[in-house]
């Protein structure tokens, strides 16, 4: 017998709760950062599982070549090991995911991920093809390059059999396909209604020498990918290790490697090149058209960098914020440039400026429909002009008249407000209605474009810094100091006003023979007060199959026993538990 919660909250862990925590960054950082933006370039990295990827090559891409880089995974990693807990399933593929994100955060590539469902070991690609249902997954990897428009796709396993699982040949199976399907206007036609054809240049297989099995070559291109950038003070290969450390579920926590590191690669299809990947690919500004002087002003910006006074790079960075505006629209193809381009200026204005910009909550989650309390805080910590116009609260701006930001003045504004009424849930959106084994269900087609939920709640900052205008977003956070770790960030949850979960998932009984069932009931507001109601498979028997309960206060548990008696036959179905209050029903854990 199963019994099956169908919701899910996320579950926090340190990888999570690194996530929101602010990032600054050094001058050195900031140097970086100016360096890319003479770069327009992308790759999309592909295989099945977190963990597949070539943190190396994608940490070379991402902060030497400076491109913008992008990890497929095709699975979120659901059937997988655990070494950390003992999280299975659908809850192991929230925690894959989350230490993903963490790999990304290090090695600078952006992560992306299919519907499809990890369903353990497959022994070839047929299998594997027939549960995950080929075309769903091939309509999401085709709607993904088509947003993500990458110059050339690199695979980490071949499609002849050679990496084993059949996870892994279906990954690169499914990638020259997506690759071919991708430029062609009769392939998944609906995603012309939001987005254009894109044809890339190039795929390669990355090819791996692993254990008893070498695949590379010396008539395959080359890349010595174990440079040192002095910049960031580490080397590609230390940076990888700290990236593929976070897998820690799986157990890969990785030693630093240091010199040089040859990466191969054969070619699959596209047009025929020599020596490297990027081979007569135009990765500047001379891509769109007429960029002016961009070019020039960027480098002029480098040259002048002060990093003990990185403000002093605002004048030159208005100057490129200006030709980049002016650049034309009609290319839609290239104005994903124009728009990645202005949000990296942003970026790069709030750093050199040193404005420190938050929204918090001394709780962790609000209701929908009830009152939460937001301290913002701003401070200018440079010489350089910013006011603040406006601070955006539910679509509702803050009456405050504008306000100038002095230098290293911390400004400080509450507010309270009423959460709406139909504020979904904080549930990973790939949770939010059953699915089958091979593959999740999400009605929405743009996020399937986003790892993880968008922040539950944020807070929109209209700012002006040296008269350059920007509506900064920043996601509602929960702040607490604990007395071990000091200052901790987690995201803020939108929550039910109570939860209650089972003390396990599944449960076997013995024909006929009564046995004992705990729930756990959890309130996220105050002043609870309603009934617990059990219902049962047919045949079956709960005593007692209900519970009232009174005034259960925020962040209170409240366990519940009862005894679940079978019938004398073979027999499986599904527990759920309903709450009823406040004239409504809650079946959420």
């Amino acid at each position: 017998m199963k019994p099956i919660i169908f919701y899910f909250f996320i579950l926090f862990f340190p990888a999570c709760l690194l996530s929101q925590t602010p990032q600054q960054v050094s001058s050195s950082e900031i140097l970086q950062s100016i360096k890319k933006l003479n770069v327009l370039g992308s790759v999309l990295y592909i295989a099945a599982h977190p963990d597949d990827e070539n943190t190396r090559l994608l940490t070379y891409l991402s902060k030497e070549r400076k491109l913008r880089t992008g990890y497929l995974s095709i699975t979120r990693g659901d059937g997988g090991q655990n070494l950390v807990g003992k999280e299975q399933a659908e809850l192991l593929g929230i925690i894959r995911t989350q230490e993903l994100l963490a790999a990304r955060r290090i090695d600078g590539a952006e992560q992306f991920f299919t519907r499809a469902n990890d369903f353990g070991y497959s022994k070839n690609p047929e299998e594997t093809f027939q549960i995950w249902k080929k075309d769903t997954i091939l309509s999401d990897m085709v709607w993904i390059i088509r947003n993500f428009k990458p110059d050339i796709i690199i695979c980490r396993f071949p499609t002849t059999g050679e990496g084993g699982h059949g996870h892994h040949t279906a990954s690169a199976l499914l990638a020259v396909e997506a690759f071919n399907a991708a430029s062609d206007p009769a392939q998944f036609a609906w995603q012309l209604k939001l987005v254009d054809p894109w044809m890339t240049k190039r795929i390669f297989w990355n090819t791996f020498n692993f254990g008893s099995t070498n695949t590379t070559s010396s008539d395959q291109i080359q890349l010595d990918v174990g440079g040192f950038n002095v910049l960031l003070g580490k080397g590609y290969g230390e940076i990888a290790a700290e990236s593929r450390s976070m897998h820690k579920s799986q157990g890969f926590g990785s030693a630093k490697n240091r010199g040089s590191q040859i990466e191969y690669f054969k070619q699959l299809q596209g047009d025929t090149i020599k020596k490297d990947l990027f081979e007569n690919i135009d990765l500047t500004w001379d891509r769109l058209g007429n960029p002016g002087e961009l070019t020039k002003k960027i480098n002029e910006c480098i040259i002048a960098f002060d990093p003990e006074v990185p403000s002093k790079s605002i004048p030159a960075l208005k100057l490129i914020h200006s030709a980049v505006i002016n650049i034309s629209e009609t290319d839609k193809n290239m104005l994903q440039w124009k728009k990645r381009k202005l949000k990296e200026l942003e970026t790069i204005f709030i750093n050199c400026s040193g404005l420190w910009i938050e929204a918090f909550s001394a709780r962790y989650s609000g209701i929908p429909g009830r009152e939460i309390e937001i301290t913002s805080q701003l401070i200018n910590r440079s010489d350089v002009s910013v006011k603040i116009n406006r601070i955006i609260w539910s679509g509702k701006s803050d009456t405050v008249a504008v306000i100038p930001l002095n230098k290293n003045v911390l400004n400080t504004f509450k507010h309270t407000i009423i959460l709406e009424k139909e504020i979904p849930y904080s549930n990973p959106y790939w949770l939010n209605d059953t699915h089958n084994e091979g593959f999740f269900t999400v009605k929405n087609p743009m996020l399937i474009l986003k790892p993880e939920n968008s922040a539950s709640y944020s807070v929109l900052f209209d700012i002006e810094i040296d008269g350059v205008e920007f509506q900064i977003d920043r996601p509602l956070v929960n702040k607490s100091v604990d007395p071990i770790k000091g200052e901790i960030y987690r995201p803020y949850e939108i929550l039910p006003p109570v939860t209650v979960n089972f003390s396990a998932r599944t449960f076997a009984f013995k024909k006929g023979k009564p046995s004992k069932l705990q729930l756990n009931l959890s309130a996220h507001t105050d002043s609870i007060n309603g009934k617990i109601v059990i219902q049962m498979p047919a045949g079956w028997k709960a005593e007692p199959s209900n519970f009232d309960f009174k005034y259960i206060n925020r962040n209170d548990d409240r366990i519940f026993e009862t005894t679940i008696t079978p019938p004398s036959e073979n027999s499986e179905g599904t527990i759920s538990a309903t709450v009823l209050f406040e004239g409504d029903s809650i079946s959420k854990g």
